[in-house]
């Protein structure tokens, strides 16, 4: 019998054919060359008829909000309303209406309700509508509610503590993107911590935003041998200024309480035992430059914090000033042979410190500072290489704190052979130090005078710079994970004053604010 055309060795040529891996690539290849075309003229033909028609008239005759029915209509007017042309004195042209209607949108996914991206379509409206003109358009804004309530749970490990926490936010409480958080926390430090707040923006605005809340925790303060108890609430106000500065002015009213004191604590901490209430305001002011908070590679970071407690009408019975000063700068260095960005970077930052007693109500003499409001120095994620409130003044084994601080370090982090400079894990060599001192005429306690502070706070501030700071160095590990930086350094103390504790060895580090 005659073979049938394109018999066995016809389908073995063609199966060959098929399966030519190089031929099914080149395919491929030309297919989506010609996608690429194909979508590269579109983009430019509409390129060309938004240039066309940008200078065009254009009126909006309506703004319709889509998918977000939890959203309370007054919210939205607030955002959308500026853009109808009724509000306006005179026509968009088509260009200046995308960028408006591109700002609005952008707006309305800052308030972290929706789910990305915010869609926009324009259409004519209908025309057997009278008060319709030629020129009018009808906007269409497409979102998607983010869930309402969301729960989490997990644990935490870093910094000489373990804890478990659970937390769980209520978003878009009122139909005006309000949130609502609740946390609870265990830990081994942090005894237990319950904390509630609620967020809201301000007109509509998602830069300027009010929060109050309440917590109360229990502290195990190792470093000084009891617990601190804490019970109290907050409300401040929050907003954001055309030059990307955040404000932040608040009042703060806790209850403290030094309990559960261990039988080795010192004279110092005894007699800081027992209740104290603090009634303070509060102004922070943040410039952030740098083009990465969790590892920066440009930019530069300015952080300024003032609290006044106890003064006038704010009672309590503690009165202080207190001011703090953190900076840093970022840099690339380039090395030679290598175009562009070399990976290297350089980082520097600087913190300092100042808490000034004041006069409590009608008396004229300012009493010292309590432990609970002093400064503490030392840390995996500040001055590395000491332990947890390592430096400044001790009384036998605690660490009683300071009123006057100053800490620099200097970072150099390198990119690991074979993974380069794209990835979050960097080698990195360290220097940092810092002094932190109590005012000098502290233990005068009830007989200071105003001058006497005065006094003693210069001469504090002045011997700050009289001999070497302490002192570490090292080298470790650096991980930029999204949400925290994560480091592994072995360190070496190079200068320890007596008392001061170092931590020579590894050490190990979480957080999102490093010196």
């Amino acid at each position: 019998m005659a073979a049938a055309p394109g018999g066995d060795e016809g389908i073995y040529a063609r199966l060959n054919f098929t399966t030519d891996l190089k031929a099914v690539e080149e395919h491929e290849r030309r297919i989506r060359e010609r996608i690429d075309a194909t979508l590269r003229k579109s983009e430019e033909r509409l390129a060309e008829l938004i240039d066309q028609n940008s200078t065009l008239p254009t009126t909006v005759s309506s703004v319709t909000v889509v998918g977000a029915p939890n959203t309370r209509r007054s919210f939205l007017a607030r955002i959308f309303d500026p853009l109808l042309s009724v509000n306006r004195d005179r026509p968009y042209t088509q260009s200046e209406l995308l960028q408006e209607c591109a700002a609005r949108a952008d707006k309305l996914s800052r308030f972290g309700i929706y789910h990305e991206p915010i869609s926009l379509f324009f259409d004519k409206p209908d025309k057997t509508d009278p008060s319709t003109s030629p020129t009018d358009v009808a906007v269409y804004v497409t979102a998607k509610e983010k869930g309402r309530i969301s729960a989490k749970t997990g644990t935490d490990l870093g910094n000489a503590e373990g804890s478990a926490y659970a937390n769980v936010q209520w978003r878009n409480v009122l139909g005006g993107a309000e949130t609502l958080d609740v946390n609870a926390s265990l830990g081994t430090r942090t005894r237990s911590a319950y904390q509630a707040a609620f967020d809201t923006p301000i007109l509509s605005d998602p830069d300027k935003r009010w929060q109050i809340g309440g917590v109360q925790s229990s502290t195990q303060r190792s470093f000084a041998s009891h617990e601190e108890f804490l019970r109290g609430g907050w409300t401040n106000l929050r907003w954001l200024t055309s030059s990307n500065s955040q404000h932040e002015v608040g009042y703060n009213g806790y209850w403290r309480q030094i309990t559960g004191l261990a039988s080795n604590a010192s004279s110092t901490v005894r007699a800081e035992a027992g209740d104290s209430f603090k009634s303070s305001i509060s102004y922070t002011w943040i410039a952030d430059r740098r083009n990465n908070p969790i590892l920066p590679s440009s930019g530069y970071y300015m952080k300024m914090i003032s609290e006044l407690a106890g003064w006038g009408p704010l009672k309590g019975d503690v009165a202080f000033w207190k001011s703090e000063v953190h900076t840093q700068t970022a840099s690339t260095i380039p090395l030679p042979g290598i175009k562009g960005d070399s990976g290297v970077i350089f980082n520097a930052g600087l913190r300092a410190g100042l808490l000034y007693p004041l006069a409590l109500g009608t008396n004229q003499t300012p009493e010292a500072s309590h432990i609970n409001d002093r400064f503490q120095l030392g840390a995996p994620t500040d001055v590395r290489g000491f332990r947890l409130s390592g430096l400044g003044p001790r009384d036998g084994s605690d660490a009683v704190g300071g009123d006057v601080y100053a800490a620099g370090g200097a970072n150099l982090l390198v990119p690991l052979p074979r993974l380069g400079r794209e990835s979050p894990l960097r080698m990195q060599a360290f220097v940092n130090g810092g002094r932190l001192l109590a005012l000098r005429q502290a233990e005068k306690e009830g007989e200071m005078s105003s001058e006497d502070v005065k006094e003693s706070v210069y001469n504090t501030v002045a011997e700050l710079g009289n001999g070497v700071p302490s002192m570490s160095a090292g080298v470790g590990l650096v991980y930029a994970h999204p949400v925290a930086r994560f480091e592994l350094n072995f360190s070496l103390p190079l200068v320890l004053r007596k008392g001061e504790e170092g931590r020579k060895g590894l050490q190990f580090g979480v957080g999102i604010d490093y010196l």
